[in-house]
């Protein structure tokens, strides 16, 4: 660790900066949230069909490139220090951006997302960096203030992209360029390394950079199995909102990019308040079991609301009840840390992102086809909230696998 670190102010200012770099980073792909989806239908010629499919590729290819680029940064960081692979993942996102602004077909704008992907998997590293300069006793908090980060930069982010969306739909790109080649700068002058040459690993490990091996670990704890397919099969269904609502405010509301981000800001501040205020109330009233089975049905609820509207105002009528989804996260969380020793927490911790990985592989191609499917030229049937109806068919099946499978009686904390 540098020197420096050790006094008190040199720490808070280094933690201050990796809330900054998170902060900045969510809010750069924030603001091209409600955009993105629109330039690549202008690419397609205005084909909205072929767009939702494009958009699904797009999903799909991002959260490949992050399952892989995930633990090979994480291993570097090990290898070579925290404070160059922060560095130049910001400069690579603000060139990235740059590249993106300037795209003029569809398979240039592919690159520049799947050359985000590599970047932006950056947080195992800021991760990293808060446990080489906190004491442990103080760590829970700092994760905390990163879990700030992301929630505000998801609020503001999306705000700031559909009113820059609504004067061009590059502004965006070149905002989110702007954002992360200044924090590249900051970094550049205030960050100093957390991991000093005695720590680090002797070479890079490729074994630790393999992001299939946390799975295997999943199949040695069955008491957490059916508790890791709630967390999938919930994942999977969150990435309908990635993957179509977008397309689908527009083709069926006529929203463009400034309503759908009043829309996604609305929606990352109920979810605030939900896991602010009323997370650990609902536990303590009704257990953990009973919360993860009540946040699911609630996402059942919300998701068939949204799938049946066929009024904006109808779908803003399931805004509260999905957002009630975000009850079940936490208490799944709090059952699976009962069913194991500490000595696996971590690893345990791990197999469950890399599901949520494949989750998010697997989940922007399955809802964009689904939702060009019907509402394509060839459509069974003129169905654009088809995608929603498949969520909630999945967060069903979720609610029967924790149904079946979360304990009764929780092993104490």
């Amino acid at each position: 660790m540098d020197p420096s670190l050790h006094r008190p102010a040199a720490r808070r200012a280094a933690l201050a900066f990796i809330f900054v770099t998170v902060l900045i980073d969510v809010l750069a792909f924030g603001v091209i949230i409600p955009v993105l989806p629109h330039l690549v239908e202008a690419f397609t010629g205005g084909d909205i069909a072929s767009a939702a499919r494009w958009v699904g590729v797009f999903g799909m290819v991002f959260a490949a490139v992050q399952f892989v680029s995930t633990p090979v940064q994480g291993a570097l960081s090990d290898r070579y220090g925290r404070r160059p692979v922060i560095l130049l993942s910001c400069l690579g996102l603000g060139l990235d951006f740059v590249f993106m602004a300037l795209a003029s077909s569809l398979p240039m704008l592919l690159a520049g997302r799947i050359i985000s992907g590599i970047f932006s998997a950056s947080f195992t590293t800021a991760n990293a960096y808060i446990a080489d300069v906190t004491p442990p006793d103080r760590r829970a908090k700092s994760y905390g203030m990163i879990g700030a980060a992301f929630g505000l930069g998801f609020v503001i982010g999306p705000l700031i992209g559909g009113w820059l969306g609504g004067i061009d739909l590059r502004l965006p790109f070149w905002f989110a360029a702007g954002l992360a080649l200044l924090n590249f700068l900051y970094g550049w002058f205030v960050l100093p390394e957390s991991l000093p040459p005695e720590r680090r690993s002797p070479r890079f490990d490729a074994a630790h950079a393999n992001p299939f091996g946390a799975l295997v670990l999943l199949r040695a704890y069955p008491q957490v199995f059916g508790l890791a397919a709630v967390v999938f099969l919930a994942n999977l269904a969150h990435y309908v909102y990635p993957s179509i609502f977008v397309l689908f405010a527009d083709y069926r509301y006529r929203w463009g990019p400034r309503e759908v981000s009043w829309v996604l800001a609305a929606v990352g501040v109920l979810s605030i308040i939900v896991n602010v205020g009323l997370v650990g109330r609902t536990v303590r009233a009704i257990g953990e079991r009973r919360t993860l089975l009540l946040g699911l049905a609630c996402g059942v609820a919300g998701f068939v609301i949204y799938g049946l509207a066929d009024h904006g105002w109808l779908f803003l009528v399931g805004l509260p009840v999905s957002a009630l989804w975000a009850l079940a996260a936490p208490a799944t969380q709090a059952l699976i840390t009962r069913q194991v020793g500490p000595e696996v927490q971590g690893r345990i911790q791990g197999a469950l992102m890399s599901l949520t990985s494949l989750a998010g592989i697997a989940g922007p191609l399955v809802f964009a086809n689904v939702f060009a499917v019907f509402v394509g030229a060839d459509a069974p049937a003129q169905v654009p909230g088809a995608p929603w109806l498949l969520a909630a068919l999945l967060l069903a099946c979720a609610w029967f696998v924790g149904w079946r499978h979360a304990p009764r009686h929780p092993a104490p904390a």
